[in-house]
């Protein structure tokens, strides 16, 4: 594919990202994928199959809003969808991180909400959203989990995935792990019998509106 500074910049974050969230257990082989917004209408993502912990240069294309291949000879992600909507979704996106967090989704299959308790998980995530099930690479889960972006960074789909986006790939990553954090605390407290502990609203409302 055509190299440019830009984009050589940003696989670089994205392959270190990749490699950072499956030492993290946060995504396990080819599950999960990555993008970023190169400039209005094309998307530098993680081609279909890639194993997120061994990206190259050649792990990416580059597409545009419809699934076109414009850089690049292997298709995309078969999750382009989720990405490119998310991005029609939030016009203030320019990186998608698509990742499969066992606890995350474990806290949300048991019926459970995953709980804020610390200033950063308030700060980075402000709010979970979530999807019900639907199947990979669908326009149903691309809709429904970009509609539910609107007003969140964060999206659980339903025993899937999360898809969390920031202004930067570091940011959206950032979420990621925050998000996951947040479940695993949530989960010890459920262990420990706790149902209602949370970051207190008045601090959450504090840090908010700063």
């Amino acid at each position: 594919m055509t190299i440019t500074n830009t984009w050589t910049d940003a696989m670089a974050e994205l392959i270190d990202i990749g490699a950072d969230a499956v030492s993290r257990g946060l995504a396990l082989a080819s599950g999960g994928n990555l993008s970023v917004k190169v400039d209005e209408d094309r998307y530098l993502i993680t081609r279909s199959g890639t194993w997120l912990d061994q990206l190259t240069p050649d792990s990416f294309c580059v597409i545009n809003g419809r699934g076109e291949i414009l850089d690049g000879d292997q298709k995309p992600s078969s999750e382009w969808k989720l990405h490119t909507r998310t991005y029609e979704a939030r016009n203030d996106v320019a990186s998608v991180v698509h990742l499969h967090p066992q606890m995350s989704l474990m806290i949300d299959a048991l019926g459970q909400e995953i709980r804020l308790l610390t200033m950063d998980h308030a700060n980075y995530v402000r709010k979970v959203a979530r999807t019900d099930f639907y199947h990979n690479a669908t326009d149903e889960l691309a809709d429904t989990a970009a509609a539910a972006a609107a007003d969140a960074n964060c999206v659980i789909m339903a025993y899937h995935g999360c898809s969390c986006v920031g202004p930067t790939a570091a940011m959206a990553y950032r979420r990621a792990l925050n998000l996951e954090q947040a479940a695993e605390m949530t989960y010890r407290l459920l262990t420990l019998g706790d149902t209602t502990a949370a970051f207190p609203p008045d601090a959450f409302d504090r840090i908010r509106h700063r």
